[in-house]
């Protein structure tokens, strides 16, 4: 294999953009026994990765059981607030509600004390007029 198209691909391998054959025609080469003397110094590279896939850990990892405490938490927290929000504002409505009625009737009494105060001034318009048909039918 030339040495010209080895270094492409080192190139290509050290920027990211080799694929996956390319990388493995560069492990074959480096752990073959043919090295161009100029990318010797790559070799100990490419045999340490060769060595290093084939490595295997043996050691047990204990894992925990995943907990969802502060999941269902932040669940029951968002629902206590909707709830709230959406009771709180019945309650206000409510409360508007209840203010509104007491101004219209506050409104509404004064209305009537009013009326009322005319129609006693109406009443005696009407003994003014009896006195006056009176007097017309006398003179």
């Amino acid at each position: 294999m030339g040495s010209d198209r080895i270094e492409q691909l080192l190139e290509k391998y050290f920027e990211a953009a080799t694929t996956a054959a390319e990388e493995r025609e560069l492990r074959a080469y480096f752990t073959g026994g043919d090295i161009a003397p100029h990318l010797e110094a790559y070799t100990p590279m490419f045999a340490f990765f060769s060595e290093a896939r084939k490595e295997r850990s043996t050691r047990q990892v204990p894992l925990k059981p995943r907990t969802y405490t502060y999941q269902w938490l932040s669940i029951a927290a968002a629902a206590v607030l909707m709830f709230g929000l959406y009771f709180g504002y019945e309650y206000r409505e409510q409360q508007r509600a209840e203010y509104a009625y007491a101004q219209t009737r506050k409104a509404l009494g004064m209305i009537a004390q009013n009326l009322d105060r005319g129609t006693a001034k109406v009443a005696h318009l009407g003994e003014f007029e009896e006195a006056k048909q009176k007097i017309y039918k006398n003179n």
